[in-house]
């Protein structure tokens, strides 16, 4: 794997807490939501630590005056929820992050072949030279989806550190073709599963996202 290719998973216990939750499979829909909202907002907290722009302003406390840094308003963020669970992520990073503006792209998965598809793209024409852009993806398998993505913010000329990818849990295989793609990317992410299944899931992962997510496991989900 290439060694610029930065792979970020915060040794935080509350991190590791909802992340076991995503995981267990009696975690009811409700719950996994609440759980994938939270990591969003812990990980979005830790991949924005030193990458936000900021400014020095002087204030005056009631006390005294006094130097401050404020986030600067000049230089827009874009946010990117890869439908449909980057939502579930993104509702605990808009905590965070409230000013930004949000791009959706949905994709979607072929379940014979594993090929992603995009069926939605609402990234805007053009995309300033100092705007960054934060994409919250849940799950790094294969590593196609977000390359899609990916692939779609190079061609308006956003790459390199102006990206920051945000996703609940990556495995191994996904970051090696990553990286061999997009090697100055930074990924932040709860874990590294090491492999994939016959069906290209993670192993051991959470299962699919989208579906516990929404509670829409089964076909008949409704009766």
């Amino acid at each position: 794997m290439s060694m610029s290719l930065r792979v970020i998973v915060p040794p935080h216990p509350l991190v590791a807490h909802w992340l076991t939750v995503l995981r267990d499979r009696d975690t009811p829909s409700p719950l996994f939501c609440s759980a994938m909202k939270e990591l969003g907002r812990w990980l979005t907290y830790e991949a924005a630590r030193d990458w936000l722009p900021h400014q020095a302003v002087q204030i005056n406390t009631p006390l005294a005056p006094c130097a401050g840094q404020v986030m600067d308003p000049s230089v827009p963020l874009l946010v990117v929820p890869v439908l449909r669970a980057g939502l579930g992520l993104w509702a605990g990073g808009q905590e965070v992050l409230p000013h930004a503006r949000v791009a959706h792209v949905g994709v979607v998965r072929d379940e014979k072949t594993a090929l992603p598809s995009t069926y939605l793209n609402r990234l805007p024409q053009q995309i300033g030279e100092r705007v960054g852009v934060m994409v919250f993806d849940p799950m790094l398998a294969t590593g196609g989806s977000l390359a899609l993505v990916l692939e779609a913010l190079a061609e308006l000329g956003v790459t390199g550190q102006r990206v920051r990818v945000i996703c609940a849990l990556a495995a191994a295989p996904g970051l090696k073709r990553l990286a061999e793609q997009f090697p100055e990317l930074s990924i932040y992410t709860a874990c590294i599963d090491p492999d994939l299944d016959k069906h290209q899931f993670i192993v051991p992962g959470l299962g699919d996202a989208g579906d516990r997510l929404y509670g829409t496991q089964a076909e008949d989900f409704l009766t």
